[in-house]
């Protein structure tokens, strides 16, 4: 059954950590929640957790009010950023504890216990060692015994908040991978909380970004990506240029680019764009419109090389994105002139008052484009 999460608020004092949001999380969904520090997303999971409860606004799982069901009875798993696990217990003792506090009613077997802990420390990969004290693992270890304990009693809901977020660069990249096959594997409902874009991308089959307490944009993270639904998605989604676009005629212009076209019909004079690095072209030939750039410096990241612009006719600097092996392709140096243009490009249109329109979003694409 799906978790229907309607019009919830929560203010603390003058603070709206959470204003009129609305979701719902498919059963054996991976759902990512993606923002800023501020934006709500701990807020949320705390209200799934029963750890703390909206101002109004209702949750149904199913025709099951989720509210007003004791958070020991919702069947949650939850993970925290810094493990919070029992020091003076050992990695066995730790992850059996959700299980042995139980009512003698809904207790299993001791045997039971220990069947479910021994299968879990070889889910793991860490069945040598049961007989350890947190002090004596590292930070990894630490965080999937903390995922062992929650996957112990057996939860319908997996809550994670910010899990690596106290893990080094590497170990969070092997341990989120691990994540996700497990996920595959179980197939639990699980909500992921985090401000890293990058796990978000990689792990969630969607995700809900979130901002000042509500949310932006739900979607597949290709989605999210390629079709950022308001200028805070765009900019906070990995990396952007943006620069402003005004009324030339029939359409629009930004220095020697134009983009065809003008789904508005007139009725706006200027509009933000923003393009990816990696839809920025380099090397556009003379027949095509293009801007003028200055190569100042290329970034060599791995596969990837990041190309830093100047921009005269837009006064500003433009990065562009291309693959390492191409530099000797294109004769690429530090110091050159070359032509640069989009293929594609995401567009608000401003009012009067310089605001941005989310809803007149325009998806151009030099071969095509779209008006959503």
């Amino acid at each position: 059954m799906p978790l229907q999460l309607s019009h919830l608020n929560r203010r603390f004092t003058e603070f709206a950590a959470l204003n009129d949001v609305s979701l719902t999380i498919a059963p054996g969904e991976f759902l990512a929640l993606l923002g800023p520090s501020g934006s709500g997303k701990t807020t949320l999971l705390r209200i799934l957790a029963g750890l703390d409860y909206p101002d109004s606004g209702t949750v149904f799982n199913g025709e099951e009010d989720f509210l007003a069901t004791p958070a020991r009875q919702r069947r949650i798993g939850m993970v925290f950023q810094h493990y919070a696990l029992f020091r003076h217990l050992t990695v066995t003792e730790n992850i059996a504890f959700g299980l042995r506090v139980r009512s003698w009613r809904s207790r299993p077997s001791r045997a039971d216990i220990r069947g479910r802990v021994e299968r879990l420390l070889k889910r793991v990969q860490l069945e040598d060692f049961g007989g350890r004290y947190p002090s004596q693992l590292s930070g990894g270890q630490r965080q999937r015994v903390a995922l062992a304990r929650a996957l112990a009693v057996e939860p319908d809901l997996l809550l994670l908040d910010e899990p690596f977020g106290a893990l080094d660069a590497q170990v969070r990249v092997t341990l989120r991978r691990w994540l996700r096959e497990l996920h595959e594997e179980l197939q639990l409902t699980t909500v992921f909380v985090t401000h890293d874009q990058e796990e978000a991308l990689e792990l969630a089959d969607r995700v809900a970004v979130m901002n000042h307490g509500r949310i932006e944009q739900v979607g597949a993270p290709e989605i999210i990506y390629q079709q950022p639904a308001t200028p805070f998605v765009c900019e906070f989604i990995g990396k952007v240029n943006r620069f402003t676009v005004t009324r030339n005629g029939e359409g629009f212009a930004a220095g020697g680019w134009t983009p065809d076209g003008d789904p508005w019909e007139g009725r706006f004079a200027e509009a933000q764009a923003y393009v990816r690095p990696e839809q920025l072209r380099v090397a556009v030939a003379p027949s095509q419109p293009a801007w003028e750039a200055r190569l100042r410096h290329i970034y060599l990241a791995g596969s990837v090389a990041h190309l830093d612009l100047h921009v005269p006719a837009l006064d500003q600097a433009l990065e562009a994105d291309v693959a390492s092996e191409d530099l000797s392709r294109l004769g690429l140096h530090a110091g050159m002139e070359l032509r640069v243009a989009p293929r594609s490009a995401v567009l608000f249109p401003r009012d009067a008052s310089g605001a941005t329109i989310s809803e007149e979003r325009w998806l151009w694409h030099a071969a095509h484009r779209v008006h959503a």
